[in-house]
C-alpha cells in the first residue's frame, strides 16, 4: 500500500511540474491546463514521444516541455462531432511534423503559435456549442466578420498621437490601403506601418512594413527620403531600403516593379535625359534644379499600398514609387492593424479588397456547392490537393464554383480538398472552421500558414490521397490556378503511366538562386549541388499512387528530406526513389502555364476570382479553353 501510495505522489509531482512549466513558458497556459484536464485520450503520455531530439537538452528543460505541451495541445482528442472531424483528417496523420522540422525556417515556432491558436478556437467552438454568447452585446456576431472595406470613421481611433486602423482579417493579394494626407508641423516626417499581433509576453507587435518618410533627410543624406524595413523582437530591424537607393544598380524588382521609380530624387534635367516624358515629371515650383520627390510639406497626397503576389506595391497620386518584398514569417495575412504617425494632417484612409467570407445563408445554390461525400469502397481516379491561406475566403469560393463543378468532381470520381493552416488571428479561425464545416472541402493543418512551410501541406496531400482516400493519382494545384479538370483526367488516361509518374510542367535543368534578395534564395547548406533534380512547376503537377504513396512512408520512417520549395522538393523526392530502383517517367505538359494563362490551356495560373469565374464561363458557353482579359 505504501508503496503503491508513493507512486502516486511522485506521478502526482510530475504533472505538477509538468503544468507548471506549461503555464509559465507557454503563452495559452491558462487554455492548455482547461483543455488537458478534461481531454479524454486512450494514452495521454504519448505525447512524449514527439519532441524532436534535437530540443531534449537538460539545459535548456523548459523548451522541451513547452514543446511537448504544445504537440500534446494540438493533437489531443477533442469534443468535436464525426462531422466535424471531416475537417481534421490528415490532423492526427501529421502528428510528427515537430520531428521534421530541419531545413523548413520557422517550423518550430509555427507549431507553437498553432498551439494557442486552436486551444483560442476550440475554445470558441465549444462555448458556441454551450450557447455562451453574450447577449447582451448585439454587436458581437458582426465583429467577428471579416469587412470587404475599412475607413477612417469606422476603424480609425487615436493613441498618444498615432492613428490606427484595425484590419480584422488581414490582408491578401489585391488588398489595398490608401491613406490622404498633408505633411505638416515642424518637420514634415511622417510614418505608415503594417502590423501583426504580438506575441503573448511580447510588448510590441512585428512590424510587417514600416514607411518612413523624412521630408529633410537623415543621418545618412540631406536630401527627401523614404525608407522601407521591417521589425520583430526576435530580429530588431532588417535591413534598410531607400529610395532614392544609395546603390541604384541594385534596383531589384518586385513583382516586375522597381524596388524605388528611378525619377525619385533626380532633376527634370536628369529625368528628360533619362527619357521620362516632362508631363509625368512636373516639378510643383518649376524649378529644373530641384529634384522630384513626391511629397512636400503642406501640399497634400494619395498614396496607395497595394498587395501584389512578391510585396506591397505604394503608389503617390497615380505613380508607382516604391516596391516591398515580403520578408520571412512577415506575410500579408499577418496584418491587423495600420498606424500613421508623424507630422501629418490625416484626411482619409480606406482599406478595400479585404479578405471577406460569404454569408451562406445568402448563397442560392449552396447544396451544389459542398463537396461530394467521400466513398470508402470507391478508389478516386483523381485526388486533388490545393494549397490555400486561412483568409483567402473568395479564392475559395472562386473554386467551388467553377472547376468544381466539373462532371468528374461533383460525381464523386475526382475528390478536391483545400489543405489551410491556421492564422494567428481568431476571427479567420473561426471563420474558416464555419467554412470548412459549410462545405465539407477543407482540411487543417496543425501549424501556423507561414510560406516557408508549403512543403508540410504537399506532404499532407499526399497522405490524403493514399491512406484517407485511396487514388489512382495524386494532384497539387494552387487556389489561384484554374485546372481543366476533364483535360487532366484525358492526358492521363491518354499517357497510361500508372506507376512511376511525374505529370506538369517539368523543368530539368535549373539551379538554385543564390540571390539572397531572391524570394526563392537557396543557401548552399541548403542545397550544395549545382542544379536540381527535374520537378514540375507548382500550379499544378501529378503523381502517381505509389510516389505518394511512398512520400507518406518515408515521412513515417523520419527519412523525408524537408526543402522550403515545396515543387522541387517533390522532385528531390522521386530523384531519391529513382535511386533505389524506381522507374520514374517525367511526362511534361506545356499547357500547364506558370504564369498567366494561354489558350488552350490544362492549367492557368495567378488568376483572381473574376478571371476564374470568367474562364468557366467560356467553358460552358463553348466547351473550350479560352482564356479572359489580356491574356492569350
Amino acid at each position: 500500500m505504501k508503496k503503491s501510495y508513493g507512486g502516486i505522489v511522485a506521478a502526482s509531482l510530475f504533472m505538477l511540474l509538468v503544468l507548471r512549466y506549461g503555464i509559465l513558458n507557454y503563452p495559452t497556459g491558462d487554455s492548455f491546463l482547461t483543455n488537458a484536464l478534461y481531454t479524454n485520450t486512450s494514452n495521454p503520455l504519448e505525447w512524449l514521444n514527439t519532441v524532436p531530439p534535437a530540443v531534449q537538452n537538460p539545459e535548456n528543460a523548459s523548451q522541451v516541455i513547452s514543446a511537448e505541451i504544445v504537440v500534446f495541445s494540438l493533437f489531443a482528442q477533442r469534443n468535436v462531432s464525426n462531422e466535424e472531424q471531416q475537417t481534421m483528417q490528415t490532423w492526427n496523420l501529421l502528428k510528427h511534423l515537430i520531428n521534421q522540422a530541419q531545413g523548413l525556417p520557422h517550423a518550430v515556432d509555427a507549431i507553437k503559435e498553432a498551439g494557442g491558436a486552436w486551444n483560442s478556437l476550440m475554445t470558441s467552438v465549444e462555448e458556441q456549442r454551450l450557447g455562451y454568447t453574450n447577449e447582451s452585446s448585439p454587436g458581437k456576431a458582426k465583429e467577428k466578420q471579416c469587412p470587404y472595406f475599412l475607413n477612417k470613421m469606422n476603424g480609425t481611433g487615436i493613441d498618444n498621437n498615432v492613428h490606427k486602423l484595425r484590419v480584422p482579417c488581414g490582408l491578401t493579394q489585391g488588398s489595398s490601403i490608401t491613406v490622404i494626407g498633408i505633411p505638416n508641423g515642424l518637420v514634415g516626417n511622417f510614418r505608415i506601418e503594417l502590423t501583426g499581433e504580438p506575441l503573448p509576453g511580447e510588448p510590441d507587435p512585428p512590424v510587417i512594413l514600416h514607411y518612413n518618410v523624412r521630408l529633410n533627410g537623415d543621418k545618412l543624406t540631406e536630401d527627401p527620403v523614404i525608407v522601407q524595413n521591417t521589425w520583430t523582437v526576435a530580429h530588431d530591424w532588417g535591413e534598410e531600403e531607400r529610395c532614392p537607393s544609395p546603390t541604384p544598380e541594385k534596383n531589384n524588382k518586385v513583382d516586375e516593379l522597381d524596388q524605388c521609380n528611378k525619377i525619385v530624387g533626380k532633376t527634370e534635367e536628369q529625368r528628360i535625359r533619362s527619357n521620362v516624358s516632362r508631363q509625368s515629371s512636373t516639378v510643383q515650383d518649376g524649378s529644373k534644379s530641384r529634384r522630384y520627390f513626391p511629397f512636400k510639406q503642406g501640399y497634400p497626397f494619395v498614396a496607395t499600398l497595394r498587395v501584389g503576389s512578391e510585396g506591397i506595391q505604394v503608389t503617390v497620386d497615380g505613380k508607382h514609387l516604391t516596391s516591398f518584398a515580403f520578408r520571412e514569417t512577415l506575410e500579408p495575412w499577418l496584418v491587423s492593424e495600420l498606424r500613421i504617425s508623424g507630422d501629418l494632417k490625416l484626411m482619409s484612409v480606406l482599406a478595400s479588397g479585404l479578405p471577406s467570407s460569404e454569408d451562406s445563408e445568402h448563397i442560392i445554390n449552396l447544396e451544389e456547392l459542398k463537396s461530394a461525400p467521400l466513398s470508402p469502397h470507391r478508389r478516386l481516379d483523381l485526388f486533388i490537393g490545393v494549397f490555400s491561406t486561412a483568409n483567402n475566403f473568395k479564392r475559395r469560393m472562386a473554386v467551388r464554383r467553377t472547376w468544381m463543378q466539373y462532371a468528374a468532381v461533383r460525381s464523386g470520381a475526382v475528390s478536391v480538398r483545400f489543405f489551410v493552416g491556421l492564422h494567428k488571428n481568431q476571427i479567420v479561425n473561426e471563420e474558416l472552421w464555419n467554412e470548412a464545416q459549410t462545405y465539407g472541402d477543407i482540411q487543417l493543418m496543425p501549424f501556423v500558414d507561414y510560406y516557408g512551410l508549403i512543403t508540410w501541406k504537399t506532404l499532407a496531400i499526399c497522405i490524403f490521397g493514399t491512406e484517407v482516400v485511396s487514388a489512382k493519382f495524386v494532384m497539387k494545384t494552387d487556389d489561384d490556378a484554374f485546372v481543366r479538370v476533364d483535360e487532366v483526367l484525358a492526358s492521363l488516361n491518354r499517357i497510361k503511366v500508372t506507376r512511376g509518374l511525374l505529370y506538369g510542367l517539368i523543368n530539368s535543368d535549373s539551379r538554385p538562386h543564390r540571390n539572397p534578395d531572391s524570394k526563392w534564395y537557396i543557401s548552399p547548406e541548403e542545397w550544395p549541388e549545382q542544379t536540381y533534380p527535374p520537378w514540375a512547376h507548382g500550379p499544378g503537377y501529378v503523381v502517381s499512387n505509389d510516389i505518394a504513396k511512398a512520400v507518406s512512408a518515408r515521412y513515417k520512417k523520419g527519412s523525408l528530406k524537408m526543402f522550403k520549395l515545396e515543387d522541387v522538393a517533390m522532385g528531390i523526392w522521386i530523384a531519391d526513389m529513382k535511386k533505389e530502383g524506381l522507374n520514374v517517367q517525367y511526362v511534361k505538359e506545356e499547357k500547364v502555364y506558370n504564369v498567366g494563362c494561354k489558350d488552350g490551356y490544362v492549367v492557368a495560373h495567378y488568376q483572381g476570382p473574376r478571371e476564374m469565374l470568367c474562364l468557366w464561363q467560356k467553358i460552358q458557353e463553348g466547351q473550350v479553353a479560352k482564356c479572359c482579359g489580356g491574356d492569350r
